[in-house]
């Protein structure tokens, strides 16, 4: 199925009074395109490390949107025109030319799935749920996942680095706490490689239903990992459901900045001694992360390790 997509030149003052007017037309799915950069506050809650560089803003902008059935086309047209001639006499609306192109009715949920293959990190397997295991690597340590909407193939170079650090920790007792789990597909990880137990902790809801699913690919215990959806930075019901003084390894593949935040708050839930795994770092941000961590009197640095531009750093509780 083919869809007919409208681009609409217009300003960016205009593209709120534009979107509204073709939401009360019945139109839905408008997609908008400016060069506004991202302020502090847009990108708080967004788990982005690097912005993407954008031309300068000109004031310009493109309001698009897409149209399956075209027999009321020359109607709608019509009203477009119209509510544009209103908004002009309020706001700028640009050069308001309208632009049309044709777009495939693709699957984007699962399109992204032709790009997941097996592949492995040293001697475990991490392969998608519908990929049958490779014959030559049928003796490797086996880990299959499916992240739905939930982040974490185990692809990154981030999550290969902490499933490398991981490996050199984890024993039969080791009890982890996993922040920002994702898919889950750390302590998972853990678990096969002989951890006891998890509690993961993560800001998206479909993280909780990602772990579960992941956890029956597995043939995993439910009752060895417990996800639950919130911040443990802030939130303190977060911080009293995960305990105190309790984990043996605590693993976090988030950013930077989120870890420089976290340093403060994990040690209350180490046992002193305990490991705390760190990446998620790009290599410009890592000597911020290591000063946050030198000036945390409950944590020594033990090593960093590195992958293509990424960084890992591994601590301990004193």
């Amino acid at each position: 199925m083919k869809w007919t997509k409208f681009t609409l030149q217009t300003t960016t003052e205009a593209v709120d009074l534009i979107s509204s007017m073709l939401d009360e037309l019945g139109i839905e799915g408008i997609e908008i395109e400016d060069n506004i950069p991202l302020s502090e506050s847009d990108t708080k809650g967004m788990f982005i490390d690097i912005l993407p560089e954008l031309p300068p803003d000109d004031g310009t902008a493109k309001v698009s949107f897409y149209l399956e059935d075209l027999s009321n086309l020359e109607r709608l047209l019509a009203q477009i025109e119209e509510g544009l001639d209103e908004l002009s006499q309020f706001v700028d609306v640009g050069a308001r030319t309208l632009s049309v192109s044709e777009t495939e009715d693709k699957d984007w949920i699962n399109n992204w799935k032709q790009y997941f293959k097996p592949f492995t990190v040293d001697d475990i397997l991490i392969k998608p749920t519908w990929e049958p295991i490779p014959e030559q690597h049928q003796d490797k340590l086996l880990i299959q996942i499916d992240p739905g909407t939930a982040f974490g193939t185990g692809m990154h170079e981030t999550t290969q680095l902490c499933i490398r650090q991981l490996r050199k920790y984890v024993d039969g007792s080791s009890r982890i706490l996993d922040v920002g789990t994702g898919s889950g597909i750390l302590g998972i990880a853990a678990l096969k490689l002989g951890a006891k137990s998890v509690f993961g902790t993560d800001l998206d809801e479909n993280a909780i239903t990602a772990v579960g699913e992941n956890l029956e690919a597995n043939g995993i215990s439910a009752s060895q990992f417990t996800v639950v959806q919130g911040n443990i930075i802030d939130d303190p019901a977060i911080q009293e459901q995960a305990g105190m003084e309790c984990y043996d390894i605590v693993v976090a593949n988030i950013l930077a900045p989120v870890i420089i935040l976290l340093q403060a708050e994990i040690p209350r839930h180490l046992e002193h001694g305990g490991i705390f795994i760190t990446s998620g770092i790009i290599n410009t941000k890592e000597d911020d992360v290591r000063r946050a961590m030198e000036a945390n009197e409950e944590l020594e640095i033990l090593e960093t390790t590195y992958q293509g531009e990424w960084v890992s750093i591994t601590a301990r509780r004193r």
